[in-house]
Protein backbone atom coordinates (compact mmCIF):
# COMPACT_ATOMS: atom_id res chain seq x y z
CA UNK A 1 0.00 0.00 0.00
CA UNK A 2 1.30 3.46 -0.86
CA UNK A 3 0.47 6.82 0.62
CA UNK A 4 0.00 8.34 -2.81
CA UNK A 5 -3.00 9.59 -4.73
CA UNK A 6 -5.27 7.07 -6.52
CA UNK A 7 -4.05 8.39 -9.90
CA UNK A 8 -0.55 7.06 -9.36
CA UNK A 9 0.55 3.67 -10.74
CA UNK A 10 0.22 0.47 -8.79
CA UNK A 11 2.40 -2.61 -8.63
CA UNK A 12 1.89 -5.40 -11.11
CA UNK A 13 1.18 -8.91 -9.82
CA UNK A 14 2.59 -9.88 -6.44
CA UNK A 15 5.69 -7.69 -6.61
CA UNK A 16 6.22 -4.31 -4.97
CA UNK A 17 5.77 -1.08 -6.89
CA UNK A 18 9.44 -0.07 -6.64
CA UNK A 19 12.69 -1.99 -6.29
CA UNK A 20 15.49 0.05 -4.72
CA UNK A 21 19.01 -1.20 -5.49
CA UNK A 22 21.67 -0.40 -2.87
CA UNK A 23 25.24 -1.59 -3.57
CA UNK A 24 27.41 -1.37 -0.45
CA UNK A 25 31.11 -1.57 0.29
CA UNK A 26 32.77 -0.55 3.57
CA UNK A 27 29.94 1.85 4.35
CA UNK A 28 29.46 1.20 8.05
CA UNK A 29 29.47 4.94 8.82
CA UNK A 30 26.58 5.80 6.51
CA UNK A 31 24.56 2.75 5.44
CA UNK A 32 22.12 2.94 8.36
CA UNK A 33 21.23 6.53 7.37
CA UNK A 34 20.93 5.52 3.73
CA UNK A 35 18.55 2.66 4.48
CA UNK A 36 16.54 4.82 6.88
CA UNK A 37 16.04 7.41 4.12
CA UNK A 38 14.50 4.70 1.93
CA UNK A 39 12.43 3.22 4.76
CA UNK A 40 11.09 6.73 5.46
CA UNK A 41 9.72 7.24 1.95
CA UNK A 42 6.07 8.27 1.76
CA UNK A 43 5.72 5.53 -0.85
CA UNK A 44 5.93 2.37 1.23
CA UNK A 45 5.21 -0.26 -1.45
CA UNK A 46 8.83 -1.06 -2.16
CA UNK A 47 11.64 -3.54 -1.66
CA UNK A 48 15.21 -2.62 -0.75
CA UNK A 49 17.85 -4.87 -2.30
CA UNK A 50 21.19 -4.45 -0.56
CA UNK A 51 24.23 -6.16 -2.07
CA UNK A 52 27.33 -6.09 0.13
CA UNK A 53 30.44 -6.28 -2.05
CA UNK A 54 32.59 -8.25 0.41
CA UNK A 55 33.04 -5.39 2.88
CA UNK A 56 35.79 -5.69 5.48
CA UNK A 57 33.92 -3.59 8.06
CA UNK A 58 30.47 -3.91 9.68
CA UNK A 59 28.47 -2.94 6.59
CA UNK A 60 26.98 -6.40 6.08
CA UNK A 61 26.11 -6.77 9.77
CA UNK A 62 24.34 -3.41 9.86
CA UNK A 63 22.37 -4.24 6.71
CA UNK A 64 21.35 -7.63 8.09
CA UNK A 65 20.25 -6.03 11.36
CA UNK A 66 18.06 -3.60 9.40
CA UNK A 67 16.61 -6.49 7.38
CA UNK A 68 15.70 -8.31 10.60
CA UNK A 69 13.54 -5.30 11.53
CA UNK A 70 12.03 -4.57 8.11
CA UNK A 71 10.88 -7.40 5.78
CA UNK A 72 11.16 -5.07 2.79
CA UNK A 73 14.97 -5.22 3.06
CA UNK A 74 16.73 -8.13 1.37
CA UNK A 75 20.48 -8.53 1.80
CA UNK A 76 22.84 -10.36 -0.54
CA UNK A 77 26.55 -10.90 0.13
CA UNK A 78 29.10 -11.12 -2.65
CA UNK A 79 31.72 -13.83 -1.96
CA UNK A 80 34.53 -11.58 -3.23
CA UNK A 81 34.77 -7.90 -4.05
CA UNK A 82 33.62 -7.74 -7.67
CA UNK A 83 32.73 -4.07 -8.15
CA UNK A 84 29.60 -1.98 -8.07
CA UNK A 85 28.36 -3.03 -11.53
CA UNK A 86 28.14 -6.69 -10.53
CA UNK A 87 26.57 -5.76 -7.19
CA UNK A 88 23.86 -3.72 -8.92
CA UNK A 89 23.29 -6.42 -11.52
CA UNK A 90 22.85 -9.05 -8.82
CA UNK A 91 20.19 -6.90 -7.18
CA UNK A 92 18.53 -6.24 -10.55
CA UNK A 93 18.25 -9.99 -11.14
CA UNK A 94 16.18 -10.25 -7.94
CA UNK A 95 14.12 -7.08 -8.48
CA UNK A 96 10.35 -7.60 -8.68
CA UNK A 97 9.17 -3.99 -8.90
CA UNK A 98 7.73 -2.20 -11.88
CA UNK A 99 10.02 0.73 -11.12
CA UNK A 100 13.78 0.51 -10.51
CA UNK A 101 15.70 3.04 -8.40
CA UNK A 102 19.33 3.20 -7.34
CA UNK A 103 20.94 4.59 -4.19
CA UNK A 104 24.55 4.16 -3.14
CA UNK A 105 25.19 3.26 0.48
CA UNK A 106 26.49 6.68 1.53
CA UNK A 107 23.79 8.81 -0.13
CA UNK A 108 20.28 9.71 1.07
CA UNK A 109 16.81 10.53 -0.20
CA UNK A 110 14.32 13.06 1.10
CA UNK A 111 11.03 11.47 2.27
CA UNK A 112 8.90 12.55 -0.72
CA UNK A 113 11.47 11.64 -3.38
CA UNK A 114 9.74 8.60 -4.86
CA UNK A 115 6.24 10.02 -4.46
CA UNK A 116 7.12 13.18 -6.36
CA UNK A 117 8.80 11.22 -9.15
CA UNK A 118 5.90 8.80 -9.54
CA UNK A 119 3.48 11.70 -9.88
CA UNK A 120 5.77 13.44 -12.38
CA UNK A 121 6.24 10.32 -14.51
CA UNK A 122 2.59 9.31 -14.40
CA UNK A 123 1.42 12.77 -15.48
CA UNK A 124 3.81 12.82 -18.45
CA UNK A 125 3.87 9.15 -19.41
CA UNK A 126 7.70 9.01 -19.36
CA UNK A 127 9.96 6.07 -18.54
CA UNK A 128 12.93 7.74 -16.84
CA UNK A 129 13.10 10.58 -14.34
CA UNK A 130 16.01 12.27 -12.56
CA UNK A 131 15.87 15.03 -9.95
CA UNK A 132 17.98 17.85 -8.61
CA UNK A 133 19.95 17.09 -5.47
CA UNK A 134 22.14 18.51 -2.71
CA UNK A 135 25.83 17.70 -2.46
CA UNK A 136 27.04 17.20 1.12
CA UNK A 137 30.43 16.75 2.74
CA UNK A 138 31.60 13.56 4.42
CA UNK A 139 30.17 14.84 7.73
CA UNK A 140 26.81 15.73 6.19
CA UNK A 141 27.42 19.49 5.95
CA UNK A 142 25.87 21.27 2.98
CA UNK A 143 28.16 21.84 0.00
CA UNK A 144 25.99 22.96 -2.91
CA UNK A 145 22.83 22.27 -4.89
CA UNK A 146 22.91 20.65 -8.32
CA UNK A 147 20.05 21.42 -10.69
CA UNK A 148 19.29 19.19 -13.63
CA UNK A 149 17.88 20.09 -17.08
CA UNK A 150 14.26 19.59 -18.09
CA UNK A 151 15.38 16.63 -20.22
CA UNK A 152 18.51 15.21 -21.77
CA UNK A 153 19.11 12.79 -24.65
CA UNK A 154 22.06 10.65 -25.73
CA UNK A 155 24.08 13.36 -27.46
CA UNK A 156 23.34 15.86 -24.72
CA UNK A 157 24.48 13.41 -22.04
CA UNK A 158 27.78 12.82 -23.87
CA UNK A 159 28.54 16.55 -23.57
CA UNK A 160 27.27 16.90 -20.00
CA UNK A 161 27.43 13.60 -18.14
CA UNK A 162 25.18 14.25 -15.17
CA UNK A 163 25.52 12.64 -11.77
CA UNK A 164 22.07 11.10 -11.64
CA UNK A 165 22.29 7.51 -10.39
CA UNK A 166 21.15 8.46 -6.89
CA UNK A 167 18.01 10.13 -8.27
CA UNK A 168 17.08 8.07 -11.33
CA UNK A 169 13.76 6.20 -11.40
CA UNK A 170 12.90 3.95 -14.35
CA UNK A 171 9.57 2.42 -15.37
CA UNK A 172 10.25 -1.07 -16.73
CA UNK A 173 6.94 -1.09 -18.63
CA UNK A 174 8.49 1.64 -20.82
CA UNK A 175 12.25 1.04 -20.51
CA UNK A 176 13.30 -2.54 -21.23
CA UNK A 177 14.90 -3.85 -17.99
CA UNK A 178 17.53 -5.63 -20.10
CA UNK A 179 18.95 -2.17 -20.80
CA UNK A 180 19.62 -1.74 -17.07
CA UNK A 181 22.18 -4.55 -16.93
CA UNK A 182 25.38 -2.62 -16.29
CA UNK A 183 28.61 -3.30 -18.19
CA UNK A 184 31.31 -4.85 -16.04
CA UNK A 185 33.36 -1.68 -15.54
CA UNK A 186 34.97 -0.60 -12.29
CA UNK A 187 34.30 3.05 -13.14
CA UNK A 188 31.66 4.76 -15.26
CA UNK A 189 29.34 1.75 -15.41
CA UNK A 190 26.30 3.79 -14.43
CA UNK A 191 26.87 6.48 -17.08
CA UNK A 192 27.39 3.73 -19.66
CA UNK A 193 24.05 2.22 -18.63
CA UNK A 194 22.11 5.46 -18.94
CA UNK A 195 23.70 5.99 -22.35
CA UNK A 196 22.53 2.58 -23.52
CA UNK A 197 19.03 3.46 -22.31
CA UNK A 198 19.12 6.75 -24.22
CA UNK A 199 20.50 5.10 -27.36
CA UNK A 200 17.19 3.23 -27.52
CA UNK A 201 15.40 6.53 -27.87
CA UNK A 202 14.56 7.27 -24.24
CA UNK A 203 15.23 10.65 -22.67
CA UNK A 204 15.95 11.33 -19.01
CA UNK A 205 13.32 13.81 -17.82
CA UNK A 206 14.29 16.20 -15.07
CA UNK A 207 12.21 17.06 -12.02
CA UNK A 208 13.85 20.24 -10.74
CA UNK A 209 13.28 19.60 -7.05
CA UNK A 210 16.05 18.82 -4.57
CA UNK A 211 15.06 15.33 -3.45
CA UNK A 212 18.35 13.60 -2.62
CA UNK A 213 21.72 14.13 -0.93
CA UNK A 214 24.94 13.10 -2.67
CA UNK A 215 27.82 12.59 -0.26
CA UNK A 216 31.31 13.51 -1.42
CA UNK A 217 33.65 11.10 0.33
CA UNK A 218 37.43 11.13 0.09
CA UNK A 219 37.63 7.56 -1.18
CA UNK A 220 34.77 7.66 -3.68
CA UNK A 221 35.40 6.69 -7.30
CA UNK A 222 34.25 10.15 -8.44
CA UNK A 223 36.29 12.20 -5.94
CA UNK A 224 39.46 12.65 -8.09
CA UNK A 225 39.09 15.06 -11.02
CA UNK A 226 41.94 13.57 -13.09
CA UNK A 227 40.54 10.08 -12.66
CA UNK A 228 37.11 11.42 -13.62
CA UNK A 229 38.48 12.77 -16.91
CA UNK A 230 40.23 9.46 -17.64
CA UNK A 231 37.02 7.59 -16.81
CA UNK A 232 35.02 9.78 -19.19
CA UNK A 233 37.59 9.35 -21.97
CA UNK A 234 37.49 5.57 -21.51
CA UNK A 235 33.70 5.69 -21.66
CA UNK A 236 33.77 7.63 -24.92
CA UNK A 237 36.49 5.63 -26.67
CA UNK A 238 36.23 2.07 -25.35
CA UNK A 239 32.56 1.76 -24.41
CA UNK A 240 30.76 4.08 -26.84
CA UNK A 241 33.32 3.52 -29.63
CA UNK A 242 33.60 7.21 -30.47
CA UNK A 243 36.32 8.58 -32.75
CA UNK A 244 39.12 10.58 -31.14
CA UNK A 245 37.94 13.91 -32.61
CA UNK A 246 34.33 13.44 -31.48
CA UNK A 247 35.43 12.14 -28.07
CA UNK A 248 37.66 15.21 -27.67
CA UNK A 249 34.80 17.47 -28.74
CA UNK A 250 32.42 15.95 -26.18
CA UNK A 251 35.09 16.00 -23.46
CA UNK A 252 35.69 19.71 -24.06
CA UNK A 253 31.99 20.34 -23.51
CA UNK A 254 32.13 18.12 -20.45
CA UNK A 255 34.95 20.19 -18.97
CA UNK A 256 33.15 23.42 -19.85
CA UNK A 257 30.03 22.32 -17.95
CA UNK A 258 32.18 21.23 -15.00
CA UNK A 259 33.93 24.62 -14.91
CA UNK A 260 30.60 26.42 -15.17
CA UNK A 261 29.28 24.40 -12.25
CA UNK A 262 32.36 25.21 -10.12
CA UNK A 263 31.92 28.90 -10.95
CA UNK A 264 28.31 28.81 -9.79
CA UNK A 265 29.37 27.07 -6.59
CA UNK A 266 32.06 29.66 -5.81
Amino acid sequence: MTRTSPSLPRANGDGPLISVIVPAYNSERHIAQTLHSVQSQTVTDLEILVVDDASSDRTLTIAEQAAAQDPRIHVFAQPVNAGVARARNRALAHARGRYIAYLDSDDQWLPHKLERQLAFMSARGVGACITSYETIEENGAHRNYVRIPASIDYRGFLKNTLTCTLTILLDTTIVDPALLVMPDLRRGQDAATWLQVMKRGHRLYGLDECLAKYRKTAGSLSSNKIKAVKRTWNLYRNVEGMSRPYAAYCLSWQLFHAALKRRKDA
